[in-house]
């Protein structure tokens, strides 16, 4: 028997038939946020390098992105230190919208054609080089032109010597530019800093890894900012590329940058109430090998994270995708994994993992009678549930969806034998609790007025 409604917000606290509500960055996603560099860059700290400004540090019109739309996904694509920087912090700045803002002339920037492609390749580029320094082959020295001024392996600077100089197009020849060096110590430091000023390409060693794990930091957080814009949902709910990117980097959580996680985490969050996993067999052009088992197994990884904020937003994620039919049967053989952890989420102390725990199993009791069996003869199940609305919880709305768990548990008649034993508990909160008086009401009508349970029959007491 389903009684699923698709108008119902799977894992938020809000009411049932409001839309899903979007969510924040939860506390503590990522101390290292490019954005915080960046804005305290911005701050005072203008001799910065530009791989720091990765933030929201620039002051635009607000019809710079109709202008400037083709030369964004250029510099997206063009691998280029100096460009890449300037459109991250551009679509940074952009996609970024304060609650009151309504910015009603503003373009949807996951419409722009190529825009989210080329923010994906950039997570995709740091990606192919993100692996454990012991597959990596250690580095080796370039000989090969050591001789020459430009070599092309973009380590000149440390191949030319201490004696060297690096030798600009339409400057003297490379004597008269040594001879000048030594004879002006000033000359030799401007030429230093015009080489590191000049665009150049990523390189290999730690600093050009750790420049490409900050832009692909910063690029997620751009598309995790895309995921808020209502205008933007159904573009990337229905980009394969996209999941699949943001699939693998929660799959991978335990190597991977925990702002990169994070932002892909959030991303799937915001659109599960659109995502289909069939998406992952379908036609579409694959880029990742992902499969639906695996992106099961991915949310599951982050279900048993000790991370809140992840395994929040995970138990959250659960019961949104459970909204849709089609993503049961790929969910269904992890049921007794998801029960368990999320029961475990229910007793911490934290309000704001039971909040999401809670909603999670509303959506999940009414899937079939199979899932109502697991929960209710799960070990401390109907004692911490009903903690829950005795504490109470601060939101009325746990409390309520928590009493309506249990309504869906004792409308199967396996469970009336479990449930009886808490008859008491249930005729305490009938009389003490006056806003869920009627839900315990109908609880202990079906436990005790069924004709084909003896102990209710002798005893006659409820719902006659």
């Amino acid at each position: 028997m389903q009684k699923r409604e698709q108008g119902k917000s799977g894992g938020s606290s809000g009411g049932g038939s409001a839309p899903p509500a979007k969510r924040g960055r939860p506390f503590g996603s990522g101390s290292n946020s490019a954005a915080a560099a960046a804005i305290a860059a911005a701050a005072g700290d203008s001799a910065a390098a530009p791989s720091t400004l990765l933030g929201p540090s620039l002051h635009v019109h607000s019809s710079f992105a109709d202008q400037n739309n083709k030369r964004i996904v250029l510099a997206l694509q063009s691998g280029l230190k100096s460009e890449l920087t300037w459109a991250l912090n551009t679509l940074t700045l952009l996609s970024f919208k304060e609650k009151d803002d309504s910015r009603k002339d503003a373009t949807p920037l996951a419409k722009i054609p190529g825009l989210l492609d080329a923010l994906l390749q950039v997570i995709d580029d740091w990606r192919d080089i993100a692996l454990p320094k012991e597959l990596v082959k250690p580095s080796r020295v370039r000989s090969l032109g050591a001789n020459s001024v430009v070599t092309g392996f973009g380590n000149e600077y440390q191949a030319l010597g201490s004696t060297g100089t690096p030798h600009r197009p339409g400057s003297a020849s490379a004597t008269t530019g040594t001879e000048s060096t030594q004879q002006s110590g000033v000359t030799k430091s401007r030429l230093s800093e015009l080489w590191f000023d000049e665009d150049s390409l990523f390189n290999l060693d730690d600093e050009g890894r750790a420049e490409k794990q900050q832009c692909a930091v910063a690029a997620s957080n751009i598309i995790r900012n895309f995921s808020f814009m209502p205008d933007n949902e159904v573009i990337m709910a229905q980009n394969r590329h996209c999941l699949e990117t943001a699939f693998q980097c929660i799959e991978d959580h335990i190597v991977e940058d925990e702002e990169l996680v994070t932002n892909a985490l959030e991303t799937i969050v915001n659109l599960a109430p659109l995502l289909d996993l069939r998406i992952f067999s379908s036609s579409k052009p694959s880029f990742i090998k992902i499969t639906e088992k695996r992106a099961v197994q991915a949310i599951m990884g982050m279900l048993e994270s000790t991370v809140k904020a992840w395994h929040c937003a995970a138990a959250e994620l659960l019961g949104r995708l459970i909204i849709n039919p089609d993503n049961e049967p790929f969910l269904l053989p992890f049921f007794p994994q998801i029960h368990k952890r999320l029961i475990d989420l229910i007793s911490l102390p934290a309000l704001d993992a039971q909040a999401a725990a809670i909603g999670a199993l509303y959506n999940l009791a009414e899937v079939n009678m199979d899932c109502r069996l697991k929960i209710a003869s799960e070990r401390w199940a109907i004692d911490r549930l009903l903690k829950v609305i005795k504490t109470p919880h601060p939101v009325p709305e746990v409390c309520r969806k928590a009493a309506m768990i249990l309504e869906s548990l004792v409308s199967e008649p396996q469970n009336r034998t479990l449930l009886l034993a808490y008859e008491n508990a249930f005729a305490e909160i009938l009389f003490m609790e006056s806003k869920y008086s009627d839900t315990f009401a109908r609880i202990l009508y079906e436990l005790t007025s069924r004709p084909n349970n003896r102990v209710a029959m002798a005893r006659g007491i409820w719902g006659m």
